[in-house]
């Protein structure tokens, strides 16, 4: 049984002010490489309409030396509350695509500072930024200086378990014009393993002003309430928790909101949600939409009957059509009655 008591919903069902913008959610969609992109976020929208989301992060280096916006800065109009994340180690590149990113329709501007992939890392980007706090210092007064909409830093608790500095860090980004922190309670070298350690986010609430955003290990309302209880902080961003599971921000969100659990979605039901992600992924980017609904494929063919097979069967498909005639006979097989079972690796009809 999941509550939330009276004083914690009460704040929490609040709108969420980032400066001078206000969230009517205090449930955000995390910026994913090769995730977020104007699909995805339609489909996490469907299901919260009042949740903030974010673009994948968008390199500032490679902006200043091309004409045309990359595809995966695209925003719709419609799609508001919407921040554009960017990433990189100077700062001057930063505020010029600060500046690219606002007149493409963002709220706010996020500064990604925890990315831990060594491609990002080695050129100075990402989570290496919380080795240099003074660049970092910097990175965000310019962008401050360049944009009127709010800037705000996604970053984690430290480089790794004897560096972990985000106490000072994240101090040095308020008083630097930082409007609200994530933060992803794992170092830098822990990549995704072990657990979130929201001890540190909880530390970081009690010394900033700002809001604060817990991020790590939100798989579920429960854990997003427990975060919350634990840390005191603002909010909660959703991140690998949503693979596959579009539904999970509006869950949370609803939740906050009233107090209720809304029943889990089907299998069919969240199959039906593939199909149009799939279909969705085609419309917008051809064939290569159909190349990267792979991935996504896989991870909605969880937790029935012949989910595994299905997961292999959609991981190679060459077509759209390939894929929506894989998701229609697997719905067509639950429709008519095969047993349900616990999500697992291997899959036994009971």
């Amino acid at each position: 049984m999941v509550t939330l008591s009276p004083s914690l919903q009460s704040r929490l069902s609040q709108p969420l002010k980032i400066g001078s913008f206000v969230v009517k959610s205090r449930v955000l969609q995390s910026p994913l490489s090769g995730v977020t992109d104007m699909v995805f976020r339609r489909l996490v929208r469907r299901y919260a309409p009042d949740s903030m989301m974010y673009t994948e992060m968008v390199n500032a280096t490679g902006l200043h030396y091309v004409q045309q916006l990359p595809k995966i800065m695209e925003v719709d109009p419609n799609e508001r509350p919407i921040s554009i994340q960017l990433f990189d180690c100077r700062p001057d590149f930063l505020a010029e695509a600060a500046i690219k990113a606002v007149a493409e329709g963002a709220d706010t501007i996020d500064i990604n500072m925890g990315c831990p992939v060594n491609k990002i890392t080695k050129n100075g980007g990402g989570s290496s930024l919380l080795r240099q706090p003074e660049v970092a210092e910097a990175i965000v007064r310019e962008v401050v200086k360049a944009v009127n909409v709010p800037v705000t830093v996604k970053t984690r608790i430290g480089w790794n378990d004897r560096e972990i500095t985000i106490l000072d860090f994240a101090k040095r980004m308020e008083d630097a014009g930082a409007q609200m922190i994530t933060v992803h309670g794992r170092t830098r070298a822990q990549g995704y393993n072990g657990n979130a350690r929201w001890e540190w986010i909880a530390r970081v609430k009690e010394i900033l002003s700002i809001p604060v955003i817990g991020n790590g290990d939100i798989f579920s309302v429960a854990s997003a309430v427990k975060c919350l209880e634990e840390t005191g902080a603002d909010g909660v961003m959703c991140s690998r928790g949503t693979l596959g599971y579009p539904f999970l921000v509006g869950e949370i969100d609803h939740f906050l909101k009233t107090g209720e659990l809304l029943p889990a979605p089907t299998p069919i039901q969240r199959l039906e949600c593939a199909r149009d992600h799939l279909q969705a992924l085609w419309e917008y980017k051809g064939d290569r939409g159909v190349r990267q609904a792979r991935k996504h494929m896989t991870w909605y063919a969880k937790g029935f009957v012949g989910a595994a097979e299905l997961r292999g069967q959609l991981s190679v498909i060459e077509t759209v059509q390939q894929g929506l005639d894989l998701i229609d006979k697997a719905t067509e097989r639950l429709t008519h009655g095969y047993e349900l079972v616990e999500e697992a690796d291997n899959f036994q009809v009971a």
